[in-house]
């Protein structure tokens, strides 16, 4: 009888540890760059950028596409969205990564003024909020910036902060 017990126990945490549906983080850090790279499926070259509603890095070419890519063009570094609509509002900019830190945590709600289409001369310690085609919001903390001139390309990689807000409200969780 205690054996049958213990396979039914031992089953019943199986089958309970497999079928778990993990939702998506809606908060973390990230890093996106602008570098092409070959796709021998697509035989085409494709970039990633960062896709909030599902917490990873996604390509061009895939379904859903990103949400945000970076861009830099000579020292202007932005980040775009793929919406054709002004989906950027800069929060604040602050002299150092503490001051940038407090901002954001204390950033938990938002009456953005006036939108911009691209979030345009990224700095860090800057916060930004995004919003999506389906009026969904994300803030942004610039941690990093990294550029390069290479032979072929103006090289940018910029590492963030981000907190997703699927509701549709402009209120985020504070820390």
């Amino acid at each position: 009888m205690e054996r049958l017990i213990s396979i039914l126990l031992l089953s019943a945490l199986l089958l309970t540890s497999c079928n778990k549906n993990k939702e998506p983080d809606l908060s973390g850090t990230a890093t996106i760059d602008n570098e092409l790279v070959l796709d021998e499926k697509l035989q085409t070259y494709i970039n990633y950028g960062f896709l909030f509603s599902e917490a990873r890095l996604a390509s061009n070419a895939g379904t859903p596409k990103p949400d945000i890519i970076v861009f830099r063009d000579g020292d202007n570094i932005s980040f775009e969205a793929n919406n054709l609509k002004a989906s950027f509002w800069k929060y604040g900019e602050y002299a150092d990564e503490q001051a940038a830190k407090t901002a954001f945590n204390n950033f938990t709600t938002a009456s953005p003024g006036q939108w911009t289409e691209s979030a345009n001369l990224l700095k860090i310690n800057q916060i930004w909020l995004y919003r999506s085609n389906a009026e969904r919001y994300a803030k942004i903390r610039i941690i990093s910036i990294v550029t390069e001139d290479r032979q072929d390309f103006n090289y940018v990689k910029c590492s963030f902060e981000w907190a997703y807000q699927p509701d549709g409200t402009l209120t985020f969780p504070g820390k």
